[in-house]
């Protein structure tokens, strides 16, 4: 790469996606030598990036948080911005772009000084979002700490509520985060059990990555979202849920994130169909969708519906 500021970029970024590269693998993807890499590691530094060096024959670099935000183009008040925007944006409140403000957020927060770190933990704490995100609110800070041992290989340990309700610890080699609807979902293989797992975000405390790298795993389905996909498909589930609502199938597919399938019966008509626990739900996903519908089954759900609207009139 000849180029001196092309490569510098490039180093930059394959800094920003694992937490230690061993030099010798970073020259070889930087198409470099030794020597050469080693210059523009001190270009980066005097540029304000704060790399780390381990010298020997097992040594490497590392991108460090610094004493000040490196030159992003950034004030400090940009820069706090862009993380509690982030922080935001990987919880829910912003669809379609959780999975990326994931990955952004992990490399904004690794090269944040402390004092900058605080002002955005003060903000993410103190502050309630004007429109509550539907589903269970998840940690962004677990997001991160588990989007970044996904990134460097590295097994996590972490306590976990079960649908049933007994806790346990885990101890992972997690893959990928995948965010299904308004939950994240942790693929990964579960090293006690010898089994490829999915765990819920939400049900998931104290994730701590143990240092310990591992060799990845081949997925045993086409990619992780498919194979979440298919693991929440075969668990079995309470209701079986049937409503024919008066709406184009584009209009209620939008407003369901996945979490129903929805089949044309005409240009102004559409099926949905769910699998849930709980009618609570389909109830607020019909009352999302804004239209009319008539319940096919279950006879509960019409019960549910009706008491509701009991409730609501009676407050009104």
């Amino acid at each position: 790469m000849a180029n001196t500021s092309a490569r510098m970029l490039r180093l930059l970024s394959l800094l920003q996606t694992h937490r230690y590269w061993p030099g010798e693998e970073l020259a070889d993807r930087l198409g470099v030598s030794p020597r050469t890499l080693r210059r523009d590691v001190d270009r980066l530094r005097e540029l304000g990036y704060p790399v780390d060096a381990n010298r020997g024959v097992a040594g490497g670099y590392q991108l460090q948080a610094g004493a000040a935000l490196p030159p992003l183009l950034l004030d400090d008040e940009e820069a706090v911005a862009i993380a509690v925007s982030l922080r935001t944006a990987a919880g829910g409140g912003v669809g379609g772009i959780e999975e990326t403000s994931v990955r952004a957020l992990t490399k904004v927060v690794q090269v944040l000084p402390p004092r900058l770190r605080r002002r955005v933990d003060a903000l993410h704490t103190y502050t309630v979002p004007t429109i509550p995100g539907y589903g269970p609110r998840v940690d962004s800070d677990a997001l991160t700490v588990i989007a970044q041992a996904c990134r460097d290989d590295e097994r996590l340990r972490f306590r976990y509520t079960s649908r049933d309700g007994t806790a346990t610890g885990r101890l992972v080699e997690p893959y990928r985060l995948v965010s299904r609807g308004r939950r994240w979902y942790l693929v990964a293989w579960d090293v006690e059990r010898h089994d490829w797992r999915t765990f819920r975000v939400d049900r998931l405390t104290e994730p701590v990555a143990t240092g310990a790298r591992f060799r990845p795993r081949e997925l045993p389905a086409g990619d992780a979202a498919t194979f979440v996909h298919e693991r929440l498909a075969a668990i079995p589930n309470r209701y079986h849920v049937v409503v024919d609502v008066r709406a184009p199938v584009g209009d209620v597919n939008a407003q369901m994130w996945g979490w129903g399938t929805v089949e044309a019966i005409d240009d102004g008509s559409c099926r949905l169909t769910m699998n849930v626990d709980s009618l609570d739900w389909p109830a607020l996903a019909l009352g999302a969708i804004g239209a009319e519908f008539d319940v096919v089954e279950p006879a509960e759900l019409s019960d549910y519906l009706r008491e509701m609207g009991e409730r609501f009139l009676r407050s009104a």
